[in-house]
């Protein structure tokens, strides 16, 4: 997948910037605070109508603008597709070939794009939260059925929660809704195990292949009811040793919503034992490993690192560089970054310059 062309109107720090972009390595480099991740937080936004940097679409309009625009040209082999959004204070609109796209799997499925920026390297160390959107986003992204069987999930998870709420829940319906839950549960940690396994399958390489050392990576995914024959039995154990607890807080205490996984180096939990190099390199082999899972090469997604290098050893850039060449498109901001062969863009006073052709 290729981002061909994207013109940004009203888009953060940017009037209107319009940039051709080629195959391989896409260097954009610039001061600190020039708008380099403006233009990279845009191509991300393609891929899942919202920012990796901020919650709020109102941030990204520039200010005293009415609107906010970012204009694209995608290829897929030999498919080509344009892929508009229009931002404003009272919501957005996403086309493509000047079709409204109105589902977020209809979006995952015509951009495909992972991203690693600085506060990445807390991944490990930080809340749950962002290691299951991982999964859940890498997921249906690879898989329409799984993004499905998460929907229905949270569905039965908004519907226990809020008959859990009321002052005396009805325990017949309690129960039904219980079960469904369970139902999608199943389903759920099944796709991420397989997932996780399939990830297994190719991390260790990339991190050997970054770290030019031979390491053991591995993700240890943490189910709260193993995925197994007597999936529904023990379940439904765990759920009704937990009903008076979640009648008491009137929330759900467990499920797939809670779940977690960690990651070990060389057998060690790297959230406990590991460098912030270690941390650094491991989030960024599991946020590249998604590329290697998906066999329909047109359809690998476009890479976005965000400073990546700037904590990276010498060597160590050498042989990441090296190894992103065998990528079908990546962009990569920096204050300063040579790169053979690649295409480098500068960004100066907010304008976007080509260096070379």
């Amino acid at each position: 997948m290729i981002i061909r062309k994207l013109v940004l109107r009203n888009f953060r720090s940017y009037d209107h910037a319009e940039m051709s972009f080629e195959k391989g390595i896409n260097v954009i480099v610039g001061e600190n605070a020039e708008g380099k991740t403006n233009i990279v937080e845009a191509i991300h936004y393609l891929s899942l109508a919202r920012s990796f940097r901020t919650a709020e679409d109102a941030n990204l309009i520039k200010e005293k603008s009415d609107f906010a625009a970012i204009e694209s040209e995608v290829s897929e082999g030999d498919i080509k597709k344009k892929i508009n959004v229009i931002l404003t204070p009272s919501g957005k609109k996403v086309t493509c070939n000047g079709k409204a796209i109105s589902r977020l799997s209809e979006l995952s499925e015509l951009v495909n794009v992972v991203v690693f920026e600085p506060p990445s390297v807390l991944f490990f160390k930080e809340s749950p939260k962002a290691r299951r959107g991982f999964l859940d986003i890498s997921l249906s992204k690879q898989s329409s059925v799984y993004l499905e069987y998460i929907s229905k999930y949270e569905r039965a998870l908004r519907e226990r929660n809020e008959l859990l709420k009321l002052e005396k829940p009805n325990k017949v319906q309690l129960e039904i809704v219980t079960d469904l839950l369970i139902e999608n549960a199943e389903k759920v940690v099944c796709y991420r195990e397989m997932y996780v396994e399939q990830i297994n399958q190719v991390l260790s390489k990339i991190v050997t292949t970054i770290k030019g050392e031979k390491e053991n990576a591995r993700v240890r995914y943490q189910p709260f009811v193993r995925a197994d024959a007597n999936y529904k039995i023990n379940a439904r154990k765990v759920f009704s040793k937990a009903l008076e607890s979640d009648l008491k807080k009137k929330v759900t205490s467990i499920g797939p919503h809670r779940e977690d996984f960690k990651m070990s180096l060389n057998g060690k939990d790297v959230a406990k034992y590991g460098s912030q190099g270690e941390n650094r390199i491991l989030t960024l082999a599991l946020t590249l490993s998604p590329y290697f899972l998906i066999e329909d090469k047109d359809k690998r997604p476009i890479v976005v690192l965000d400073d990546v290098m700037s904590e990276l050893d010498s060597e160590n850039q050498e042989r990441l560089i090296s190894f992103l060449n065998k990528f079908e498109q990546v962009f990569i901001t920096s204050t300063s970054l040579e790169v053979e062969n690649a295409s480098v863009y500068e960004v100066k006073n907010h304008k976007i310059t080509r260096r070379n052709s």
